[in-house]
């Protein structure tokens, strides 16, 4: 089989590299001109960028087969994600590659900051022994506000509580679970935050919501002599006021990492003792640039190969650990949606979704999305992957509507329950996951059954009386066909039952239709795949 390609057209850590040559041909054009990247960009199925590659609409309209575009890094400026999604290609990134090294930056300078240690080191270098100027203050018992409860600042409570200081967070996109698990006090407001809090370190994305979140007015609630740390990205505090702060005393110091104008050796707030500057740093360390290049180089394969992404961009966000509690709920979800095209040819008009139990504590976008992925693969000319499946249900007219439970209504912990609706039909069904992880169907229209979605799975409509099982098994034996599991199930006594059968082989059109003669069968059998 032919290997697919790759082209990596910036620097990332040769252990990255050598991860993609053993799964694909690989290309290293680090600082390919524009020009000739265009020219030969359809003949790869992935692209790996750092910062400086443009990824926009002229260069997906040349890549013909192009799948995945991985970036090396966490900032997808350079990426015109919204293309890349209507074109169905995965944008993937690393953003747990850097979380550790920007966590332990940003202590770091807290630190430094702090104790001025950067301005003593420069002082003892200068040929003068004296300490004091250089009295600073104690983490300890101090509050902490954190802005921003991701990757990175959850990161950064976890390791300041072993300071000993109190951890205060604002966050309006977290949960209340995630401040608990942390060890994080949630604060309402912006506002409320900075006026507890002795230091104020920010760990958000910078965009239009965040550019200068704290400015002047903010700044002006908190308490006089606050410390000032940003190794997020520059604007998150305004430059300026931090300046009127230092220059007024209401900031007694700060560590910053980012600057409004990258890269910059001019900027006012260099002039200050009492401010700790580095050269956007956050993420340059040995161990992190050699994870960031070994992990876009296994999620490029992973999207190659059609697994799960952990970090795709044009999906909604998950955290490892949440990812990883959802596996085998992305799975069931997938194969749920593979059975009624395998069942049904009626266009659908609208889809009824409903999460029940713990899991809805997490988010269910993913789901929804696996769903439709398995529902329309089967009819779908062009490949439909976790990035166009949404878009492609919404194409065909298809309404989804989707609503949480807190606690599922059956003996199952955790429920997926899935209303297909056509103009002449509808297919009720709902699936859970066994204590193995696998994927089961435990209802079909009313029916209860507790089949594995995986292999083969004969579907049969039977009378429920005496002498119409055994036959039937018997036919499958004849041809050496294995009966792996078989559930029978009827919602009245001597009404219309149903056989969900596992098989271990195919079953041939010619088998299903003399199971269809079989004494108490009452519509030919249908063989769906999983």
């Amino acid at each position: 089989m032919e290997r697919k390609k790759v082209i990596i057209t910036e620097r990332i850590a040769e252990e990255g590299i050598q991860i993609l040559r053993e799964e694909l041909e690989v290309d290293y054009r680090d600082g390919i001109s524009r020009e000739e990247l265009l020219k030969i960009i359809d003949q790869y199925d992935a692209l790996i960028v750092r910062s400086v590659t443009k990824v926009n609409e002229e260069l997906i309209k040349h890549a013909k087969k192009l799948k995945v575009v991985g970036r090396a890094g966490n900032g997808v400026d350079n990426i015109d994600v919204d293309v890349c999604t209507r074109y169905g290609i995965i944008v993937a990134n690393t953003p747990d590659s850097n979380t550790i090294s920007a966590a332990e930056q940003t202590i770091s300078l807290m630190l430094s900051a702090a104790r001025k240690t950067a301005w003593a080191n420069s002082y003892l270098k200068s040929g003068v022994w004296d300490r004091k100027p250089f009295r600073g203050v104690e983490l300890y018992g101090k509050t902490v506000g954190i802005v921003g409860l991701g990757r990175i600042g959850s990161m950064v409570a976890t390791r300041l509580k072993a300071f000993n200081m109190r951890v205060i967070a604002y966050d309006p996109y977290i949960s209340d679970e995630r401040f608990e698990r942390f060890g994080a006090e949630k604060k309402r407001t912006l506002e409320e935050l900075v006026r507890e809090a002795d230091i104020i370190t920010v760990h958000t994305p910078r965009n239009e919501e965040t550019m200068h979140m704290i400015d002047e007015k903010i700044l002006s609630l908190a308490k006089d002599g606050v410390g000032i740390v940003n190794c997020a990205r520059g604007g998150i505090i305004k430059e300026k006021a931090i300046l009127e702060g230092l220059e007024s005393g209401k900031i007694a110091f700060a560590g910053l990492d980012v600057f409004e104008k990258e890269p910059t050796t001019d900027n006012p707030l260099f002039k200050f003792n009492n401010v700790v500057v580095t050269p956007h740093l956050g993420a340059d360390t040995y161990e992190a640039q050699k994870r960031v290049g070994e992990d876009i180089a296994r999620q490029v394969i992973k999207a190659l190969k059609g697994d799960i992404v952990p970090n795709v961009v044009n999906l909604p966000t998950m955290l490892r650990e949440e990812l990883e509690y959802l596996k085998p709920y992305i799975t069931l979800a997938e194969k749920m949606g593979k059975i009624y095209y395998q069942l049904e040819r009626n266009p659908i008009s609208r889809i009824d979704i409903t999460y029940s139990g713990p899991i809805t504590r997490n988010e269910t976008e993913i789901l929804t999305i696996a769903l439709l992925k398995g529902l329309l693969s089967p009819i779908m000319e062009e490949k439909v992957n976790y990035v166009n499946a949404r878009l492609l249900a919404e194409d065909r007219g298809i309404k989804i509507y989707e609503r949480k439970e807190e606690q599922s209504s059956k003996r199952y912990k955790n429920l997926i329950n899935v209303k297909i609706f056509t103009d002449r039909c509808a297919l009720d069904i709902t699936g859970t996951i066994s204590r193995a992880k696998n994927p089961l169907l435990v209802e079909i229209n009313g029916y209860e059954t507790e089949t594995d979605l995986r292999g083969n799975v004969l579907m049969v409509e039977n009378e429920d009386r005496p002498r119409v099982i055994g036959p039937f098994a018997t036919i499958l034996g004849d041809y050496g066909i294995n009966i792996a599991s078989m559930k029978v199930a009827r919602k009245s006594r001597g009404e219309k039952a149903i056989m969900l059968v596992n098989v271990d082989s195919e079953v041939s059109e010619e088998v299903l239709d003399v199971l269809a003669k079989s004494d108490g069968i009452t519509s030919r059998p249908r063989l769906l795949h999983f």
